[in-house]
C-alpha cells in the first residue's frame, strides 16, 4: 500500500512540470478595408482576422478589444478619471474634472460591431464596455486555424488621449489602437483589461490594410506603404489614383508587429533618411516654424538607432515612422505618434528616443503592459537616458545617466504617496505613483542591478535578454532567470523588494574610529531593503580604494565592476543592522570616505553616506 502510494506521488510530481508545457504564442493575421468619411470624422470598416492558436488549450470564447468605447460620459475611463479628481492624469482632466464627461454626443468614440462571423458562421457577441466577448460557432483546437470577418463602423473621438480627431496641433486624424483587436491568450488566460488609459497588449500579428480616404490627405503609419505611386506625399512622380469619390486608397503591410497606428491630414510633410546598417526612418509632419527641430533631429535619430543596435539588439524591422499626431507619445508597431511641437532640440529627441526605444522594450520584447508596466517603460527609460547622456552631455557633470531619475525617486518616496511597482497599469490610485513606480522603479531597477551584479554584467543580461525573447512575450521572471544564470547570483530577494514593495534603501556611515595604524568603520543598515555595500576612501594623494561587502543573500559575490578594482571583505547578514570593519590608512592618509562613490545606490538618505576630513 505504502509502494503504491509512493509511486502515485513520484508519478504526480514527475508530470507536473510537464502539464505547464513549453513556451507558446498564438497568431493574429488581419485584412482590412477601411473607408473613411473625413468630412464626418467616422469610417466603415471590413475585417478578415485568421488567428491561429499555438496554445495546448482548446478555445471556446474569444475577446476583442474595443478601445475606443471608453471616450464617452460614463465610461470606465470617465469613472475612474472623475474618481481620482486632480490626482488623476493631467490629459483626462482639467482641476479634477474629468475632460470625457463633457465630450459632446457626436463626437463620442464608438466602434459600433454590425456582424462577426468564424467560418461563415454567425457568431453571438456582447459588448463589455471596451472589452467584445465572442462565443464561437466551433472551438478554436489547439495548434490549429480559424478565420473571423466582422463589419463595423466607427466614430473618431474627440481627442483626449492618444487617439482622435483635430488634436491640439491641428492633425486631423490620430489612429491609434482603432479596430476590433483580438486579445492576446497565454498561460494566463486571456489578457481582458478594460482600457482605462494607460496601456496596451496584444499578440503577434500581420497586417494588410487598406484605406480610403479623400485623395488631398496624406497618412503616416507604421509599417511599408505598397502604392506611394498612387497616393499624395510618398514620391514626387506620384499620380494620385482616385475612386469615383474622389478618394485615394493607401495600401499598408507589415509583418509580426503587435498593431497598426496611423494618423492622418492634409498639411503633413513627408522626410525619409536611412539609418547606417539600419532602418529607413520617415517623419511625416506639419512643416513650419514651430516644428523647426524635427530637422535638426535627424542625426541624433541615426546614431540613436545604431547605439541602440550595438547596446541591446539589432531592430527587427524594414522602416520606422515618427508621425506628428499624439496628446505626447505613444509607441505603436514600427512608429510613433507624437506631439511635434517641441520647445527644444532636446526635449523632441528625448521624446523620440523615448518612443522609439520601445520598439525594443514593448514592441520587440513584447512584454505585457498592462500586468507589468515598469518592464517595457522602465527598460525604455533606462536606454533612453543612457544614450541621452552620451548625445546631450550635461552641462554640469553627473556621476552618471540616472541621476535625475535617482533624485526624483528619492524626492517622492518622502511624500508617503508612493505606490508598488507590481500594480497593474490601470490600478495607481495616483498619477505621479504610477509614474514613480513604472518609470524611474522600473528604470532603477537596472540601475541597481548594475550595482549589485556590476555593469559589464548588467550589459550582458540585457542583451542576452534581448537576444532569447524578442519577438516573444517574456516576464519579470524570464529576464530574472537571464540575470542569475549569468551571475550565478541569487536576484529573487532583491526583486521581490524593488518591484512588490515600497521598503527603501537606507544606509549610513555611523562611526570612525582612527587608530595609529589603520581605521575602524561602522556602518549602520537604517532602511528596509538590504543591498550589498560599496565602500570607498579617497587618500590624501588623490587615489581611490574600493572595497565591496557582499551581502549574504547573493550567494556569489561580484567580482568586477566599471568602476575600478575593489577587495573583498566578509559578507553583511541582512538581518544585522550594523557592520565594522578595518581599513589599514590612518587619518592623515585619508581625505574622505563613504558608501557608494559611483553614486548608484537608490538612498533615500545619501547625506550621512559620506565622511570627509578637513
Amino acid at each position: 500500500m505504502k509502494k503504491g502510494i509512493l509511486i502515485l506521488f513520484l508519478l504526480i510530481f514527475s508530470i507536473s512540470p510537464a502539464q505547464k508545457g513549453s513556451y507558446y504564442q498564438q497568431f493574429a493575421k488581419y485584412k482590412m478595408d477601411i473607408d473613411v468619411d473625413a468630412a464626418q470624422f467616422t469610417y466603415q470598416g471590413k475585417q478578415t482576422l485568421t488567428y491561429t492558436n499555438n496554445s495546448p488549450d482548446e478555445l471556446k470564447t474569444v475577446y476583442f478589444h474595443l478601445y475606443w468605447n471608453a471616450f464617452k460620459a460614463g465610461s470606465m475611463m470617465d469613472q475612474r478619471v472623475q474618481s481620482q479628481g486632480k490626482n488623476g492624469d493631467g490629459r483626462l482632466q482639467q482641476n479634477g474634472i474629468s475632460r470625457l464627461a463633457s465630450i459632446p454626443e457626436n463626437e463620442e468614440g464608438a466602434q459600433n460591431i454590425h456582424w462577426i462571423r468564424q467560418n461563415g458562421k454567425n457568431l453571438k457577441f456582447e459588448i463589455q464596455e471596451t472589452i467584445m466577448k465572442v462565443e464561437l460557432a466551433e472551438p478554436i483546437k489547439p495548434n490549429s486555424s480559424t478565420t473571423f470577418t466582422m463589419e463595423w463602423d466607427a466614430v473618431i473621438p474627440q481627442q483626449i488621449r492618444r487617439a482622435g480627431r483635430n488634436n491640439r496641433e491641428g492633425i486631423d486624424m490620430s489612429m491609434s489602437q482603432w479596430y476590433p483587436k483580438i486579445a492576446e491568450y497565454d498561460y494566463d488566460g486571456w489578457a481582458t483589461f478594460d482600457y482605462i488609459g494607460r496601456e496596451f497588449h496584444a499578440p503577434f500579428a500581420d497586417f494588410e490594410v487598406n484605406i480610403s480616404i479623400d485623395k488631398d490627405y496624406i497618412i503616416g503609419a507604421g509599417g511599408i506603404l505598397e502604392n506611394p505611386l498612387e497616393v499624395k506625399g510618398y514620391d514626387p512622380q506620384a499620380k494620385i489614383k482616385t475612386n469615383n469619390q474622389n478618394k485615394a486608397t493607401w495600401k499598408w503591410t507589415a509583418k509580426n508587429i503587435l498593431d497598426f497606428a496611423w494618423a492622418a491630414d492634409k498639411d503633413y510633410t513627408v522626410e525619409s533618411f536611412t539609418v547606417l546598417d539600419g532602418p529607413k526612418i520617415y517623419y511625416v509632419y506639419q512643416k513650419s516654424e514651430k516644428t523647426a527641430f524635427w530637422e535638426l533631429s535627424k542625426p541624433y535619430v541615426q546614431k540613436f538607432f545604431q547605439l541602440m543596435n550595438a547596446t541591446f539588439g539589432r531592430y527587427a524591422y524594414p522602416t520606422y515612422s515618427f508621425v506628428q499626431g499624439g496628446d505626447g507619445g505613444m509607441e505603436y508597431g514600427m512608429t510613433t505618434l507624437i506631439l511635434g511641437e517641441a520647445k527644444s532640440l532636446e526635449g523632441l529627441v528625448g521624446l523620440m528616443f523615448h518612443e522609439a526605444g520601445h520598439m525594443w522594450f514593448q514592441q520587440m520584447v513584447a512584454t505585457n503592459e498592462s500586468t507589468k508596466p515598469w518592464l517595457d517603460e522602465g527598460f525604455t527609460s533606462y536606454a533612453e537616458n543612457m544614450i541621452m547622456h552620451q548625445l546631450f552631455p550635461p552641462k554640469t557633470p553627473q556621476p552618471h545617466p540616472f541621476t535625475s531619475s535617482l533624485n526624483r525617486y528619492i524626492n517622492f518616496t518622502k511624500t508617503g504617496k508612493e505606490s508598488p511597482a507590481v500594480w497593474l497599469a490601470d490600478h495607481h490610485d495616483d498619477g505621479g505613483a504610477y509614474g514613480i513606480a513604472s518609470y524611474y522603479k522600473g528604470e532603477l531597477f537596472l540601475v541597481q542591478l548594475g550595482y549589485i551584479v556590476g555593469e559589464e554584467n548588467l550589459s550582458a543580461i540585457l542583451k542576452e535578454f534581448f537576444q532569447q525573447w524578442k519577438m516573444k512575450h517574456p516576464t519579470d521572471r524570464d529576464f530574472l532567470h537571464i540575470a542569475q544564470k549569468h551571475t550565478g547570483m541569487d536576484l529573487k530577494w532583491f526583486h521581490h523588494y524593488w518591484i512588490n514593495t515600497t521598503k527603501t534603501i537606507d544606509y549610513a556611515v555611523k562611526n570612525v574610529e582612527y587608530g595609529s595604524n589603520s581605521t575602524t568603520v561602522t556602518l549602520s543598515n537604517k532602511g528596509s531593503v538590504p543591498m550589498p555595500i560599496d565602500f570607498s576612501i579617497l587618500t590624501s594623494d588623490k587615489k581611490v580604494i574600493n572595497y565591496h561587502i557582499p551581502m549574504n543573500m547573493t550567494r556569489v559575490w561580484k567580482k568586477k565592476d566599471i568602476y575600478g578594482d575593489f577587495e573583498t571583505l566578509k559578507y553583511w547578514p541582512w538581518t544585522q543592522q550594523e557592520y565594522t570593519f578595518n581599513i589599514p590608512y590612518t587619518k592623515d592618509q585619508i581625505a574622505a570616505l563613504g558608501i557608494d562613490f559611483s553614486q548608484r545606490l537608490a538612498d533615500v538618505n545619501p547625506e550621512d553616506n559620506f565622511v570627509e576630513n578637513k
